[in-house]
């Protein structure tokens, strides 16, 4: 079923896509237990595809390709360090006592997709860096506890940018959240911040929707802009850290159900 341009799930879908979300959180668990100084992001990379494949999935981010990139997008993961908002690509890169990694990870199971990311601290971070983490995660669980049938994203999009914004910290206008199902990217595109400008893509929430809901805050200035000439790799324009945190959840009578929390 639509709800306008949305597709709405059905419970048997639902628990199609929890099962995707399963093996995304069990990759995530993975990083947070081996992520250490001195570790390559292609370690981390390697061993999420063996993951993904024993289980049956699909890593959803290999072989996608975007209008600026040279290339397919080449991992399962996207492993961003530091100032990186999005889209790194796993390699020879070590881990250094002090950086934090964002992991983007998405599977598609039996033809239904889960999506999630984290970022985790490696060794000793700063006291800054560990909050911004910190009100990142609390952004996403903001968004959580709020969302239910017949509430405006708007409304939920605010109290989201007034979590980070009260901190001090920026919320990223270029890259949002999104619907997913069958394919990662589905009606609508959900924004972390709200304007008056946005009004006309405003939606309701209701029974069956489900979104991919990723704040991703910075520490200085919101702008970001590519990081190489990969087209991939997006950056921070200040170079100031970057978090990111995201769930893929269903909307249900309750409230939310999140289908990657393991």
């Amino acid at each position: 079923m639509r709800d306008g341009g949305i597709i709405l799930k059905s419970a048997r879908e639902i628990e199609l896509m929890r099962a995707a979300g399963r093996i995304v959180h069990d990759v995530h668990e993975m990083v947070r237990e081996r992520a250490a100084p001195g570790v390559r992001t292609g370690e981390l990379n390697e061993e999420a595809e063996r993951l993904i494949a024993d289980a049956g999935g699909t890593a959803l981010f290999k072989g996608v390709t975007n209008p600026h990139a040279k290339f397919p997008f080449p991992a399962a993961l996207c492993t961003s360090i530091n100032e990186e908002l999005v889209h790194g690509i796993p390699g020879d890169r070590r881990l250094d006592d002090g950086d934090i990694l964002s992991v983007d990870c998405g599977v598609r199971l039996a033809g239904y997709c889960g999506d999630a990311a984290t970022t985790v601290g490696i060794g000793r971070i700063s006291t800054d860096v560990r909050q911004l983490l910190e009100v990142t995660r609390r952004a996403l669980e903001t968004a959580i506890e709020k969302m239910r049938p017949g509430l405006m994203w708007s409304q939920v999009a605010k109290e989201i940018q007034g979590v980070v914004e009260r901190a001090g910290f920026s919320v990223v206008r270029d890259y949002v959240g999104h619907g997913i199902g069958r394919e990662m990217h589905e009606d609508p595109k959900i924004p972390n911040y709200w304007s008056e400008k946005q009004h006309a893509f405003d939606f309701k929430l209701a029974r069956g929707m489900v979104l991919a809901v990723e704040p991703m805050v910075n520490l200085g200035d919101h702008r970001v802009e590519f990081g190489d000439d990969s087209g991939w790799l997006v950056v921070t324009r200040d170079r100031r850290a970057s978090a990111h945190f995201e769930h893929t959840l269903a909307v249900t009578d309750a409230g939310v159900d999140v289908l990657t929390g393991g």
